[in-house]
């Protein structure tokens, strides 16, 4: 690891003054600047600033301060099935008592070219390739890619946020804004350097998810290679107001095959009033990888990601169907 100098400011506005690299849990961050990825000089420690709390709001929802630890808002008995269900199945008990919600949702993909510096990579080095698109690409993306790159977003959490409509609070000096989760991320595109709408001089400060009435089911499946501590091949998370039998309301994202927390509104849209049985949920489900581009080694995700969200489903609507 290169030397670096450390500032860490304990008031949000000394924060947003101070240059350099933020460090929250550092989960992310210090992997990579082990491997050079990364080599800050400067480093801001934000550990000490008031971002913290899992409250509800005035409209009814709930709002995560962007430095509560993954394992507290797991457990915490306000946050929606699908959020907890995720964060979970993100990473180790170690990892998730260490890892901040806000650093969660700023982490960088895995995939390794990325993690390689002796190789070319457009978001690391814009302008020097994407080796995956010809190279080892199974664990890669099928939406939302292009030739610049085809790298997976690597958050759990952030997949379960798009189905719940969650938003992001960013604070600046002169104030702050509020974007929705699914307009913050940002598909590669010409520049794939550029992952997500956060500008320079600004934290998110909080998370806000609107109210889940009772009626609502929710989960999160993530299917990877093995059991424990793994990124997803394919993870789709449902969000499901189940009344009288059918669903009258619907959101479904999935993860694992898109560059950015993949939404499926048509997916959604073709399960309102549906009753709730495989076949309904199959045929809602073929068009989960409508817009896919696949890759040498990863076509198989074209059907996986439409049996993952059957299967998301049924889980969800198991009680309401026995």
């Amino acid at each position: 690891m290169r030397p670096f100098e450390l500032t860490a400011p304990s008031t949000v506005d000394d924060a947003l003054a101070a240059p350099g690299t933020v460090l929250a849990g550092g989960t992310t961050l210090v992997d990579l600047m082990k491997l050079d990825v990364l080599t800050p000089e400067h480093v801001v420690d934000i550990t000490a600033l008031p971002l913290r709390g899992v409250h509800g709001s005035a409209t009814g929802g709930l709002r995560i301060g962007a430095l509560e630890r993954m394992s507290d808002v797991a457990a915490h008995p306000e946050t929606p099935a699908v959020a907890s269900r995720a964060l979970l199945l993100s990473a180790s008990q170690q990892l998730r008592n260490m890892a901040t919600i806000g650093g969660n949702l700023m982490q960088r993909t895995r995939c390794s070219y990325y993690r390689d510096v002796t190789v070319g990579c457009n978001r690391r080095e814009p302008g020097t390739g994407c080796p995956a698109v010809e190279g080892a690409n199974r664990m890669h993306a099928i939406l939302g890619t292009s030739d610049s790159c085809v790298a997976t977003h690597a958050s759990d959490l952030a997949v379960a946020l798009v189905a719940l409509d969650a938003r992001v609070e960013l604070v600046h000096a002169d104030g702050g804004r509020t974007l929705a989760l699914t307009d913050f991320y940002r598909t590669p595109g010409d520049t794939p350097e550029v992952e997500h709408d956060l500008r320079p001089g600004e934290l998110i400060s909080e998370i806000v998810l609107p109210p889940v009435p009772d009626s609502v089911r929710s989960t999160y499946v993530k299917v990877r290679d093995r059991a424990s501590y793994e990124f997803a091949l394919c993870s789709a998370a449902v969000v499901l107001d189940v009344r009288d039998g059918r669903i009258a309301d619907a959101r479904v994202a999935v993860g694992g095959v898109g560059t950015v927390p993949w939404a499926l509104p048509a997916v959604a849209e073709a399960l309102r009033g549906a009753p709730l049985t495989e076949e309904a949920f199959e045929a809602a489900a073929a068009s989960a990888a409508d817009g896919a581009r696949p890759l040498a080694q990863n076509a198989y995700k074209m059907s996986l990601v439409r049996r993952t969200v059957v299967r998301a489903l049924l889980e969800a609507t198991e009680e309401d169907r026995t």
